[in-house]
């Protein structure tokens, strides 16, 4: 079976894409640049085995009062360091094999009110473990056809939403919405939103105080459409952003701002509620691989093909309710093509780096 369409190849790079500039709303962004220097990098957590070049291939759990685990896909097993307890893997079911185990595609922790999970996603499904990995909860197969057509088959982008959900988007632009009971085994797929038509890249759910009418989950995908939702007992959608034929790999959605990356290096903001841009910023050289945000601050991490890490500080201008984005910190990761990047607190006062074919967690910490 071919392997999933992922994410662009590592080498050699290709062009970047040139998409068209949308329109700016009136009330421009102020960037700037603070002369201090917030980070500096720490410690290296060494691997068993190296970073896959795939979309937001770091997860991150931060428990109160402990230290952070952390979880990277290498080709068909999840390598997870935990808080507490030695390093270890998970492997990709679905295999008829030990020849045919699928491809793992991401990794992410579902932090719901009632449990955690950790939800992994494959060329053949999704599976749902208990926080540390040690039991299996749920395993929901992917129709694979038995002649399989030119594209791959696989699921991808994974975000907790609504207080008792899962979602998980699929290569045919399909997410399905998982019910999860506050204990137990009995997940159920409640729901399949069809809205988009390419591959779904990356899911987020509102991390901060959603404003009236706007939405609490945002999708994503090969095309660049995004998707704005309300979520509830059945979700409504808001919203459709149009792509512009630029990839988006990566979204997160803050207090009503939505952050997206692309595919030749820009990040734009979006109002979740009209669904204007409000701000475009040219943040890396090439292809963005990942963005988080932390919830307590609203401080934007961005990592891509270029190497370089940067720090954001996305803000509302009191008068106007403008949104602002300013320049905080850059690390070059050198030689490194970044395919992952999550702070590890909620305040954003730390973080950790993924690389492709590097055997190594990177964390940072303040300067």
């Amino acid at each position: 079976m071919a392997a999933a369409s992922t994410g662009p190849t590592s080498a050699p790079l290709a062009p970047l894409e040139s998409a068209p500039t949308p329109p700016l709303d009136p009330r421009q962004p102020r960037l700037a640049v603070p002369p201090l220097r917030p980070y500096r990098r720490e410690r290296s957590l060494a691997l068993r085995s190296s970073s896959s070049a795939l979309y937001n291939n770091l997860a991150v759990l931060c428990p109160p009062a402990r230290p952070p685990a952390f979880g990277t896909v290498h080709g068909t097993s999840l390598s997870l360091l935990g808080n507490e307890g030695p390093p270890r893997q998970l492997q990709a079911r679905g295999g008829g094999s030990a020849l045919s185990t699928p491809l793992l595609t991401q990794a992410a922790w579902c932090e719901l009110p009632s449990r955690v999970l950790l939800v992994l996603t494959s060329q053949r499904g999704v599976q749902m473990y208990e926080s540390d990995g040690s039991t299996m909860v749920f395993w929901h197969a992917l129709h694979v056809p038995e002649h399989p057509a030119a594209h791959s088959v696989f699921a991808r982008g994974i975000a907790a939403a609504g207080g008792r959900f899962v979602c998980v988007g699929t290569s045919s632009g399909a997410v399905l919405v998982f019910d999860i009971p506050p204990k137990g085994t009995n997940v159920t797929l409640s729901e399949i939103l069809e809205q988009h038509r390419d591959p779904i890249t990356d899911i987020a759910a509102e991390q901060g105080q959603a404003p009236d009418g706007a939405g609490d989950l945002v999708t994503a995908d090969d095309s660049g459409t995004l998707c704005l939702w309300s979520t509830g007992e059945e979700f409504t959608l808001l919203g459709k952003i149009p792509g512009s034929g630029c990839t988006c790999s990566s979204v997160r959605l803050w207090n009503g701002i939505v952050a997206a990356g692309y595919g030749n290096g820009q990040i734009r903001l979006w109002e979740a509620g009209s669904g204007q841009i409000r701000a475009q910023v040219s943040a890396h050289a090439r292809w963005i691989y990942a963005l988080d945000l932390a919830p307590l601050t609203g401080k934007l991490l961005s990592g891509a093909e270029d190497s370089f890490v940067h720090v954001w500080q996305l803000s509302r201008d009191p008068d106007t309710d403008g949104i602002e984005i300013q320049h905080c910190h850059a690390e070059c990761v050198t030689d490194t093509q970044v395919c992952g990047a999550r702070f590890c607190d909620p305040a954003g006062d730390t973080f950790a780096v993924t690389g492709y074919d590097l055997s190594e967690i990177l964390c940072y910490g303040p300067a």
